[in-house]
């Protein structure tokens, strides 16, 4: 069975201002990470993909810290 998170995500709509509301709740699903999980299981990734893909995560990262602290 598929791994799946439960989200809470509630948003009250005061004044009827209903487009700033909708704008706040965007920003909480991001902020939840809702749409990101949803890509991924949308398709499968082979175990050894994500670990590449960690990997070249870490490395890049490194990579941007490194020139950070040259200009610092």
């Amino acid at each position: 069975m598929a791994n799946i998170k439960k989200f809470n995500v509630e948003v009250v709509v005061l004044g009827g201002n209903i487009e700033k509301s909708l704008r706040q709740f965007r920003k909480k699903l991001e902020r939840e990470g809702v749409s990101r999980d949803i890509k991924r299981q949308a398709y499968f990734e082979r175990p050894t993909q994500k670990r590449r893909k960690d990997e070249m995560r870490a490395i890049k990262n490194n990579i941007l810290k490194m020139y950070e602290s040259l200009l610092a």
